[in-house]
């Protein structure tokens, strides 16, 4: 898809303000998950996020809307993970800001809007449970209109839970905010660039890349290298997450998704690092971490 069409985002919030709920209504209504496969906190899979209610891993899922493609990647909102955080705002251009009505703007909440700020990051306010009789609005929307300046109107009241009001924070990502862009450097217009923010190895399959495609085109079987380690390897597979592996035959500038390499050991991959083409390199690094 062309990158003009093409909207990354993550959504920041305090603990327990209902941002895995959100994303759960999002995949419901773009149709991303059938009815029958939902749950709650579909994107947390580690049995201690589903057991704590806290998500920890950063988790990019890939939706469909009015023609848009949204990729969303989850981050945690516990205090201990702000570095999580950091990673998933390098790799998106908007923040979904979700600030729960009855408890208002927590100090978690504000150290990650000021980490979206610092990357320059457009940011969409929503309140969560507006439907609670313990709901306080109108001081709530007071605190979002100081805390960030924005207009009255352009803050989104929503029932994640029950789906209300879920449709407009899509429709505002896919009409209001930036597409991609490739970063303002000597490489912007060269060869293939991806910045890793996450990275697993899979017993059956090798290290499994997280990346978000910064120039180029990254093709399945391509010789990779990655900048920082000076390692090469094999793109075995590529695709994205929806939020199931979905394989591709190349993943295209602004796109979000993974790569299955043959590397045996995350350590030649590392968090922050640049993967280019192994033939045609790129000669300046993504900023990284």
């Amino acid at each position: 898809m062309k990158a003009d069409k093409i909207r990354n985002f993550c959504i920041i919030a305090h603990i327990d303000h209902g941002k895995s709920t959100l994303a759960d209504r999002m995949m419901e209504l773009t149709s991303t998950v059938e009815k029958r496969y939902m749950k709650s906190q579909l994107l947390d899979s580690m049995e201690l996020e589903r057991e704590k209610g806290i998500t920890i891993k950063l988790t990019p899922v890939q939706m469909h809307y009015k023609g848009y493609e949204l990729n969303l990647i989850d981050t945690p909102g516990h205090v201990d993970f702000s570095y999580e955080v950091s990673r998933s705002l390098q790799a998106v251009e908007t923040a979904i800001l979700v600030v729960d009505a009855t408890q208002g703007i927590q100090a978690q909440t504000l150290a990650n809007v000021y980490l979206a700020l610092e990357q320059d990051l457009q940011i969409i306010p929503v309140i969560n449970k507006i439907d609670l009789p313990a709901a306080e609005v109108e001081q709530v929307q007071n605190e979002i209109i100081n805390l960030l300046g924005c207009d009255r109107s352009e803050i989104i009241g929503v029932s994640a839970k029950t789906g209300l009001n879920v449709e407009k924070v899509l429709d505002a990502i896919a009409a209001n905010t930036k597409s991609p862009s490739a970063p303002q450097d000597i490489d912007s217009d060269s060869t293939c660039r991806a910045l890793i923010f996450d990275s697993y190895f899979d017993d059956y399959r090798g290290v499994v890349l997280y990346v978000r495609i910064f120039n180029g085109v990254l093709s399945k079987n391509a010789n990779i290298k990655m900048m920082a380690t000076n390692t090469s390897g094999i793109a075995l597979e590529v695709g994205t997450l929806a939020p199931n592996m979905h394989p591709k035959e190349q993943l295209g500038e602004g796109e979000v998704g993974y790569i299955v390499t043959n590397l045996k050991t995350t350590r030649d991959a590392k968090v922050g690092d640049t993967v280019t083409l192994a033939k045609t390199p790129a000669t300046t690094a993504l900023p990284g971490y």
